[in-house]
């Protein structure tokens, strides 16, 4: 068993390593820069230290944070989700050092990350794919071709992209010829490469995604699917566990999908395979995510597997404990990712000192955060500040449980998407789990909703309305 893992993240994920860690004897080591000085992450691990005053930079150096938990006497780092966790660089440098990496192999996700390579993988697999392009398309001309041929609307995509970005849509060759550049240059930018494919666009999709988890042995399984069809910009605004919009027959379909997926690949540790479902109800890989996901809660939720404690065990050489059959789920689950932003703004990010903060509680409900009265949102990171986990034995119930959480958090002195959630809850189409990635866009009325007053406010009203009275 691994005895000292550095974590090389921040923020509510680093937290939820660190419980992880507490609960199997393991010492947690955090790192922060100026920004994250004090952040919870660095409260609760056992040891902490400084990786400088930029407030990035030093998340983001890997040959640092390796050297870093050589002198601390690590034996295993844990990337967490965001930063170098799907960076290939960091893994290799691990293992070159002898430090255990918390995932799959460098090789992997190097493969996995170049979204023609894993195409690849999973046509000689037999996995479905979108129609697009063999490979790197070469030119304007070229994308032209190949669009004429499996016909628009088609997706432009960074083919070392993820997290939503780098992705445009051209409906025709018009919108083509203006979004090429402006792809190249934003795949350039974020992700160091120039390279771009191109895909048929399913339109309104359901996007669903299964977790799988392998171990250094040769087995895998899968822990059922999630819905992350609720998103905006191709970025998950509230996921569900297991999808009510799959039949059974769908659901063990698309697992032996993953599975398969995992084993072409020599996949090692936990990871996601995701895939669009159409309108024809065909079911096309679109990537692999080789890491841990931010909505892992709501699959530890209904099959009560702790994911993390298991990276952290087959990290350290164990074999599963269990065979799929021995996997089961009970229940529905609902993740609500709860941004610092202000849904009426065009969700603008909404950095600044959280005046007030309580966690939501009851029967049925999780909260992982990094936030508390006092604290500072800095304005250099992902703006979700919190995760609200509900989860309850059927749909109607735990749609009701969720609007009774999403009352209970309270998050005050910054703009949140909690309000913005509420309304989605009523809305009937997802009350009867009829919905796809285009219901955001297609309800731009839901984000008219009356602000709620902060507490310290209507206190101070309560109180002049007290003293007026008393003064009568």
């Amino acid at each position: 068993m691994l005895r000292k893992i550095l974590i090389a993240n921040r923020g509510e994920i680093a937290v939820r390593i660190i419980r992880a860690c507490k609960e199997m004897g393991v010492t947690s080591v955090a790192i922060y820069t100026d920004a994250d000085r004090y952040a919870l992450h660095v409260k609760k691990a056992d040891e902490s230290y400084f990786i400088g005053n930029d407030p990035l930079s030093g998340y983001l150096n890997a040959h640092r944070i390796v050297n870093l938990a050589v002198t601390a006497r690590c034996d295993g780092i844990h990337p967490g989700y965001g930063f170098l966790s799907e960076n290939p660089q960091l893994a290799e440098i691990c293992k070159r050092r002898g430090i255990k990496f918390i995932g799959p192999d460098h090789h992997v996700i190097k493969k996995m990350g170049d979204k023609i390579q894993a195409r690849k993988a999973m046509i000689e697999a037999g996995v479905p794919v979108i129609p697009g392009s063999d490979g790197n398309i070469k030119d304007l001309n070229e994308a032209k071709k190949i669009a004429g041929e499996i016909g628009y609307p088609v997706m432009l995509k960074a083919t070392n992209g993820g997290g939503g970005r780098g992705i445009r849509r051209c409906d025709n060759e018009k919108e083509l010829n203006s979004n090429y550049d402006r792809v190249i240059s934003e795949a350039t930018k974020a992700f160091g490469s120039p390279e771009v494919f191109i895909e048929k666009c399913v339109l309104t999709p359901k996007h669903i995604e299964v977790q799988v988890i392998a171990d250094q042995h040769g087995n895998a399984i899968h822990l059922y699917e999630r819905d992350c069809s609720i998103q905006r910009r191709n970025q998950k605004l509230i996921e569900i566990a297991p999808s009510p919009q799959l039949n059974e027959e769908q659901r063990n379909y698309i697992g032996q999908l993953a599975v398969k997926a995992a084993k072409a690949v020599n996949y090692e540790n936990a990871g996601t395979v995701e895939f669009l479902l159409g309108t024809d109800n065909n079911f096309y890989f679109m990537e692999m995510n080789t890491r841990l996901q931010v909505e892992h809660t709501i699959t530890e939720s209904i099959t009560g597997i702790d994911i993390v404690q298991k990276q952290i065990r087959i990290a350290s050489g164990e074999p599963l404990r269990y065979k799929q059959e021995d996997i089961s789920y009970r229940g529905y689950a609902i993740e609500f990712r709860i941004n610092a932003e202000d849904p009426k703004q065009d969700f603008l990010p909404s950095f600044g000192k959280i005046t007030r903060y309580f966690a939501a509680g009851g029967p049925g409900v999780r909260t992982d955060a990094a936030i508390y009265t006092g604290y500072v949102i800095p304005p250099y990171y992902d703006s979700m500040c919190a995760k609200l986990t509900i989860w309850a034995l059927n749909w109607e119930d735990a749609v009701a449980r969720g609007l009774r959480a999403l009352d209970d958090i309270g998050v005050f002195g910054v703009k949140t998407t909690i309000p913005y959630y509420q309304e989605i809850l009523k809305h009937e189409d997802f009350i009867n789990a009829e919905f796809n990635t285009s219901f955001v866009e297609n309800h731009p009325e839901l984000t008219d909703y009356e602000d709620e007053l902060p507490p310290d406010i209507i206190a101070a009203a309560i109180g002049a309305a007290i003293a007026a009275h008393e003064g009568i």
